[in-house]
């Protein structure tokens, strides 16, 4: 559910720019994004850093594409949010010596501190190479080709990179320990004290 509820505002983007154009689609965004984050509060009572902080950067962009009427503003907002991304997980590990993959993580995951040091390292670089790779989009291929890409190159990216997590953390997850009171009378034949 949550990855639908993260997905709207680019789908919605998607739908109003093919009917309507980029400055129209960049406000539905706007007014999407802004209501994802109000059921989010008002269904959960709280909302992901993330979450405030992808309102913030659509807000500047997109507003900045809308005043100036100039795409480009909302053709970076993608970059910029990877980029902060990833260099929170890295300024996180390097000068607050927090590792926040795991933070976030580790009630779903018991993992060697090696391993959540490698998918640290994976995500950060991943925000990063998807920044880049956004901007390469944009200044090399038209509106068009970008707004496609968005949804479905970058969207399809991170499937991909996420099932390959996926795949690698399955060789690394630590069983959880059962407790050996209930292993060893579950064990027993029935009539043996």
């Amino acid at each position: 559910m949550k990855l639908l509820i993260d997905f709207f505002p680019i789908a919605l983007f998607f739908v109003a720019f093919k009917l309507a154009g980029i400055y129209v689609a960049t406000g539905v965004a706007m007014v999407a994004t802004l209501v994802q984050i109000a059921w989010l509060y008002f269904k959960h009572g709280k909302v992901e850093p993330m979450q405030w902080m992808s309102l913030g950067i659509i807000t500047v962009f997109g507003g900045a594409t809308l005043l100036t009427h100039n795409d480009t503003f909302i053709k970076w907002k993608p970059t910029i949010l990877f980029w902060l991304m990833g260099s929170i997980l890295i300024v996180g590990q390097w000068w607050l010596k927090k590792n926040f993959i795991k933070s976030l993580m580790s009630a779903q995951l018991s993992l060697p501190d090696e391993i959540w040091q490698k998918l640290l390292w994976s995500w950060a670089l991943f925000f990063l190479f998807k920044g880049g790779l956004n901007l390469w989009v944009a200044y090399h291929f038209d509106t068009d080709t970008w707004v496609n890409y968005k949804l479905f190159g970058s969207m399809g990216l991170m499937l991909l990179f996420v099932l390959g997590q996926g795949v690698y953390l399955s060789k690394h997850i630590q069983p959880e320990p059962d407790a050996p009171d209930a292993d060893k009378a579950e064990a027993k034949p029935a009539g043996e004290p």
